[in-house]
């Protein structure tokens, strides 16, 4: 079921203080061993005596579209703002068994890889881009979250997606623009949100996948629930020997999501997450000595949460620790060893103090730490920053007459960074709306991107720089102007259109520069371009029985060397349903585009380009009701047509493959 609706803060809302508990060490216990962390956890709510999140009361009349394909919703909230929700029932669909595919057909997103199972490193290897936003190597334009808290490779400052599974997962949210009323320090971002135990008793599922390249994916879950307390325990196993030599792969992990209810108004909750992962490099194709060895990745987080749900605030403060590492063994080169450590506290405030009013106040306080070394040699041993980000806003719904209404607001995010300059971020929308029918939306937000860890990093390693071994700290942050107009025009309860026409200025890039630029080699604050587009979705329910979505994206950057931005792309879904049989099909095509990560020299430009192409996928599935509700047999092929595409040069993507499997309930 898909829901449109205007949920103002969600759940999105955090902040986050330093613990002394290692999550890596701690969480990795729950991958090893599921069951000690069900058995540690209901000690856990036992002795503290579940947590049911506050949810934010929608400002936008809801419009169903029920079993929509590739996307569960795109939703606008009270400040104008917008994401894309991508739910359980598209990442089953989708035969997804990671970020990148269960995001693949989402408007306005390009991914890349080149095996598949796994990630190799985050980048080009596997890797989500929105917007084009995403290409930096180091940088953070495109933050990753679980239940709104940073996981991601604090050091090089970017996302390694095999630390993010999707199997434990009940929702994917898709930010493509600054928000600052949600998240900071960043210009776009994706929000992972657990599942929980929702059916009183015990609970579980389990499924299991063979396929093409001896290709095994397994999948569980079990969960309690009481009138006081709910705990939900999942884990995750996939690997493949890959469709060409070295192209193999292999991820495990395993999450626990608890909460107790105190009272009637308040809750406590811990999520655990732990993730173990190998993924080779095949190479180029045909040139052997192009490969590069293999990459482990290994995470865990930790985080306490405590909420609040009354009848004129609701809010929630976490407390958060998460810490990992990925190793480069690359036969041809040095071994590099990374380790990051990210902490803090997220604390969020929903008020309605008068009719029709709403003001949402947080303060998110973020900590990061890392180090890499070559060979075992300690070449960075890691910067302490921090940053500390108060926030504010206000939004008034009044009404027009008849059923017209208009929603203005604004806000303003302010940054106080222990060693960068402080600024802030200001946000202002509008949103103007015909009951249930039409939504128009203005919105404009500043977004702020502080350099991370990856630039007292390229200070340490790029000897060029050695002469200015401290001139990373003159840098300022990265910034983006967002302007987007939007509209969403539901004539009946089984049509939606979408339509979003964005504006981004993005300026004060840092990047590596030389003489005569500047007097001596160093970081500065030079680089800017732009980005505009339109987006357009259509879902529509023509009959109980068949469900379908259509989206196109459109990009226009000022710069022809960007990468990652085709300037168009479309998806297409089909779902299915008749007695027992559910039949999903999804396709794309899209344009070509240049690859590659986006370097931080001055001079640096992207050359490497990929062709056009088009894809179409299918899964069958038949219930088993023997098995219980919700149970099937399924068949998933991908490349249906057997089209040679890729992701980067000489990297080929697999022809037609195929998976078979079954999955049952408890």
């Amino acid at each position: 079921m898909s829901t449109i609706q205007n949920t103002p803060t969600q759940r999105r809302t955090h902040v986050h203080v330093r613990t002394r508990l290692s999550a890596d060490n701690a969480a990795r216990l729950l991958c090893r061993s599921p069951i000690a962390a069900a058995v540690a956890t209901s000690i856990t709510l036992a002795l503290l005596a579940p947590a049911v999140y506050a949810q934010s009361a929608p400002a936008l009349p809801s419009v169903t579209i029920t079993g929509s394909p590739v996307i569960e919703a795109n939703v606008v909230d009270t400040f104008g703002s917008a994401h894309t929700s991508v739910g359980e029932e598209q990442i089953r669909d989708l035969n997804a068994i990671d970020l990148s595919s269960a995001l693949r057909r989402s408007t306005g997103v390009a991914v890349s890889r080149f095996n598949p199972v796994g990630s190799f490193g985050g980048d080009e290897g596997g890797a989500v881009y929105v917007r084009g936003l995403g290409a930096s190597r180091p940088g953070n334009e495109l933050r990753t979250h679980v239940d709104g808290i940073p996981f991601y490779m604090g050091v090089w400052n970017h996302s390694l997606l095999d630390l993010l599974p999707v199997n434990g997962v009940r929702e994917v949210s898709v930010f493509k623009g600054p928000q600052p009323q949600l998240y900071g320090d960043t210009f776009a971002a994706i929000d992972m949100a657990p599942r929980r135990a929702t059916r009183n008793g015990l609970s579980g599922n389990a499924s299991v996948a063979v396929g093409s390249w001896s290709t095994l994916v397994e999948q569980a879950a079990v969960g309690w629930r009481s009138d006081q307390a709910d705990v939900l325990v999942s884990q995750g196993h996939a690997k493949s020997d890959g469709h060409r030599p070295d192209a193999d792969g292999k991820l495990d992990n395993a999450m626990v999501n608890a909460n107790v209810r105190l009272g009637d108004q308040w809750s406590i909750g811990l999520l655990g997450l732990s993730a173990y992962n190998k993924v080779s490099d095949p190479g180029i194709d045909g040139d052997p000595t192009s490969k590069t060895g293999v990459f482990t990745t290994r995470g865990g987080l930790v985080a306490l949460s405590l909420q609040h749900d009354h009848a004129m605030a609701h809010g929630r403060l976490q407390v958060y620790s998460n810490s990992g590492l990925g190793l480069w063994d690359n036969p041809t080169a040095a071994q590099v060893r990374s380790t990051f450590e990210l902490s803090g506290l997220r604390w969020s405030e929903t008020l309605t103090p008068w009719q029709g009013g709403e003001v949402l106040a947080g303060l998110d306080v973020d900590r990061s730490t890392g180090s890499v070394a070559f060979n075992g040699f300690t070449a960075y041993p890691g910067e302490t920053l921090r940053v500390v980000q108060p926030h504010l806003a206000v939004a008034h719904k009044a009404a027009l007459g008849g059923d017209w209404s208009v929603t203005p607001s604004a806000g303003v995010r302010l940054y106080d960074h222990n060693v960068f300059a402080d600024t802030s971020a200001p946000h202002v929308g509008v949103v103007l709306e015909q009951g249930n029918t039409l939504a128009l939306r203005l919105n404009h937000a500043k977004g702020v991107s502080y350099p991370g860890q990856g630039a007292p990093l390229l200070n340490a390693i790029v000897p060029p720089l050695a002469g200015t071994p401290t001139g990373w700290r003159s840098l300022g942050a990265e910034t983006m102007q967002h302007t987007e107009v939007g509209l969403r025009y539901s004539p009946g309860k089984s049509t939606v259109v979408d339509l979003a026409v964005f504006d981004d200025q993005l300026k004060n890039r840092y990047v590596i520069a030389f003489p005569p630029a500047v007097a001596a080699p160093s970081l500065v604050n030079l680089g800017e371009y732009s980005v505009k587009g339109i987006e357009a979705t259509w879902q529509q329910t023509w009959s109980p029985a068949l469900s379908s979505y259509a989206g196109v994206t459109l990009l226009d950057a000022s710069r022809s060397d960007l990468p990652y931005i085709p300037e168009q792309a479309g998806s297409l879904g089909v779902t299915w349903r008749q007695g027992n049989w559910r039949v999903s099909v999804d396709a794309q095509a899209q344009g070509g585009m240049l690859t590659l990560n986006r370097g931080r020299g001055a001079a640096d430009t992207n050359t490497a380009a990929v062709g056009g192409f088009g894809v179409v996928n299918l899964r069958t599935a038949y219930q088993l009701p023997k098995l219980g509700a919700g149970s099937e047999a399924f068949v998933a092929m991908e490349n249906l047509g057997d089209r040679a595409y890729a992701y980067r040069p000489g990297y080929p993507m697999p022809g037609r493959s195929a998976q078979l499997g079954v999955s049952f309930k408890l």
